[in-house]
């Protein structure tokens, strides 16, 4: 008696399903897509939140370490900075003191500034799983093509926003303010700063710095669409220059030239790696264009 065998269920994930649709003719509807979005932001609004309310439990070590740490001379980029001073023979790169007392100057300040902190370090610890939210819904829509080649996408542009975060906290915030609070008009002159607006200037140049080295990621995006091309970049690279340098001298107060210099170098390497990635995306597209033509 031969037994009837039931057809093979196949597991397959969410992402293999999508495609099945597409290729079915069941695309999903806009109210649908809508649904979808609405998850992505709810689960990505959750990991802020779950990282607000960590960050909330240690706002002790957050303020006195990381917070305070720019404005304390004994900082780690200050000590480097007196350690290249003294081999130099410049003894001003030096920080042996910083001019200023932070205040709380409302009822709430304190507790508000300690609410905000943990906010923006729940944002930023989140930001990896936010992106793999965001790269999730995009990733059905792309050919197959398309997401061979953006493979590593979530772990590149995490690596690049970390790399500009650590950048901009260790280079850039530490130049800025140690240029802000020892420029004094007249020594009767006391500078007394509001923590809110410290802890403003110092999240706006770390997280502006983690916003600006996606430059090779941002230019990737651009091929991709065909408004770049690495010729396009090469041909304007000495252009090029003169645009990071005012990006370095908008992201650093600091009228000093070295300050701004150290900003502008790492920004000009991200474009020629922008050059190089740009590059790699157009020898793909083209050996693609090749493969269709062999397969038509």
């Amino acid at each position: 008696m031969a037994l009837d065998q039931s057809p093979e269920i196949d597991y397959d994930d969410d992402e293999d399903n999508d495609d099945k649709k597409k290729d079915d003719g069941n695309e999903m509807t806009f109210i649908e897509h809508l649904e979808a979005l609405r998850w992505h932001l709810i689960r990505s609004v959750s990991a802020i939140l779950v990282f607000m309310i960590g960050a909330w439990f240690i706002k002790g070590f957050i303020f006195k370490t990381i917070i305070l740490g720019p404005s304390n001379p004994d900082f780690w980029t200050y000590r480097m900075m007196c350690k290249i001073g003294t081999f130099t023979g410049v003894r001003s790169l030096c920080v042996d003191t910083m001019n200023f007392e932070l205040m709380s100057r409302q009822v709430s300040g304190q507790f508000m500034m300690a609410l905000t902190t943990s906010a923006i370090v729940g944002l930023v610890m989140a930001f990896p799983y936010i992106f793999w939210e965001i790269w999730r819904f995009v990733k059905p829509g792309l050919k197959i093509t398309e997401k061979k080649a953006s493979r590593g996408a979530v772990f590149f542009v995490t690596f690049l926003f970390f790399c500009g975060i650590t950048f901009g906290y260790f280079i850039v915030a530490p130049f800025a303010i140690n240029f802000l609070v020892n420029f004094q008009l007249d020594e009767s002159i006391k500078n007394q700063f509001d923590i809110g607006n410290y802890i403003g200037i110092l999240s706006t140049l770390v997280l502006a710095c983690g916003v600006v080295f996606q430059l090779p990621a941002a230019m990737l995006v651009l091929t991709k669409v065909g408004v770049v091309t690495p010729k396009f970049l090469r041909d304007y690279r000495k252009h090029s220059i003169v645009v990071l340098l005012i990006v370095a001298a908008i992201i650093t107060p600091s009228p000093d030239m070295i300050s701004q210099i150290l900003v502008a170098i790492p920004l000009y390497i991200l474009y020629e790696i922008s050059i190089k990635v740009s590059e790699r995306e157009i020898n793909r597209q083209k050996r693609q264009a090749i493969l269709d033509e062999e397969e038509d």
